[in-house]
């Protein structure tokens, strides 16, 4: 059963003991995302990520802090998302002092020595550059930008090339300086390994000084960002999305939406996949999935299309969104998505890293901890009027928006097909 510690300094430590496995993940979430920045300062939350792996205290840059992990045949990340950063080791269990030394040495001590960040620049603006020429990822971005509009959550994390050039020694200070406190940092560590023992080790190397969070992100605002967006590009195949505005994590139908987003497209028994893909072939990768955040969320089917048939599958995918909404759903296919559901889950947790997430992500954004077993009965207590009465509310003609990549120009000619 997994506990919550809190130290004096308000850094909260949540640990899990694993059966079955060797392992032991350490993660440190940070409520540092993307949308805590504004227009002069965007792009600074994904740049900082880095900025930690270039040398600190003990581990004075990039080679002695991957020898350190690589030497115990460990595993380590990090990754920043519009609402919390995350950055984890995961080693055998013998090994996780280890993890725990990388890790507050990278967290605490980090320089952000200039001559660093000017070589990170280049690193950067190329994963700039690799999003730009792989639209598979790229298109999701410009669906959330639609549904969002201009501001914090409508933007990719990856930022301007402005801030990617400009971006000093000082702003990672202040940034830092203002969300990396105590209060703000949630510890994860899951897998083979006794509260005792991983608090003890949290308390021994993460000496963080005491400190409050500066501020939180702004609320969303209502800024929708159109219809369609159309971003002209020569490409071998179309990538489109579909979709609307869904619901935050915090609404009472999250799981709700969660379980139509499945039954749509979440697997390769889904309506859109056999629909779309197998009685039509209008498409190789098809699926239907959910963004929930603190105050907004999407529901969206994503698809990569034959360029000349790329109607025929906006078509296909909004005929399938207004079927699902309008003819019923049996109970058969309900207990089936909920099986899959709960099966995903019970697989993806067999990772420490994976149930070190679950648990850390709680904590931070919810203040609670939430169990696999609560979540799944929350899955289990979903109704077919329950499904009836989300698709209803969201899967309206009028929310629709569509996001296109490809060698198009017409942007008014796709706005004609939103008819559901």
């Amino acid at each position: 059963m997994f506990k919550k510690t809190t130290l004096d300094n308000g850094l909260r430590i949540i640990t899990n003991k694993l059966d079955g496995t060797k392992a032991v993940t350490v993660l440190v979430l940070v409520g540092a995302g993307s949308r805590y920045e504004n227009r002069e300062i965007r792009g600074i939350s994904h740049f900082l990520e880095h900025m930690f792996f270039k040398g600190a205290e003990k581990y004075k840059n990039t080679k002695e802090v991957s020898e350190a992990v690589d030497s115990v045949g460990g595993e380590f990340n990090a990754f920043t998302g519009k609402e919390y950063a995350g950055y984890y080791v995961k080693v055998a269990s013998e090994h996780v002092s280890v993890a725990c030394d990388v890790l507050s040495d990278m967290l605490v001590n980090s320089k952000f020595a200039q001559e660093e960040i000017e070589k990170e620049r280049g690193v950067i603006l190329e994963e700039y550059n690799m999003y730009q020429d792989t639209p598979m990822y790229q298109i999701g971005w410009n669906f959330e930008n639609l549904v969002f509009g201009d501001q914090p959550l409508g933007w990719d994390q990856i930022g301007t090339k402005e801030l990617i050039k400009g971006v000093t020694h000082k702003d990672f200070v202040d940034y830092k300086t203002k969300l990396y406190t105590p209060d703000n940092v949630v510890i994860a560590v899951v897998g083979n390994i006794e509260n005792e023992e991983a608090v003890d080790l949290i308390q021994k190397y993460f000496g963080m000084e005491a400190g409050e969070k500066a501020y939180e992100f702004e609320g969303l605002e209502v800024k929708a960002g159109g219809r369609v967006n159309l971003k002209e590009k020569k490409t071998e195949q179309a990538h489109i999305a579909v979709g609307f505005p869904g619901y935050s994590e915090m609404h009472k139908d999250h799981w709700t939406l969660k379980l139509v987003a499945a039954i749509l497209g979440g697997n390769m028994s889904s309506r859109m996949f056999l629909g779309v893909r197998e009685a039509k072939g209008l498409a190789y990768y098809i699926h239907t999935s959910t963004d929930n955040y603190i105050d907004g969320g999407v529901i969206v089917t994503n698809a990569g299309v034959d360029l000349k048939r790329i109607d025929e599958a906006i078509i296909g995918i909004v005929e399938e969104y207004r079927r699902f909404r309008d003819d019923g759903l049996p109970e058969a296919e309900l207990l089936k998505s909920k099986a899959f559901l709960k099966g995903k889950m019970v697989l993806g947790l067999e990772d420490s890293e994976e149930y070190a997430h679950l648990l850390g992500k709680y904590e931070l954004l919810h203040g609670v901890m939430r169990s696999p077993e609560e979540i799944m009965k929350m899955i289990d207590a979903v109704k077919i009027s329950d499904i009836k009465r989300v698709c209803d509310d969201l899967l309206k003609e009028e929310a629709l928006k569509l996001a296109v990549i490809g060698p198009f120009g017409d942007e008014k000619h796709f706005e004609g097909l939103l008819k559901l």
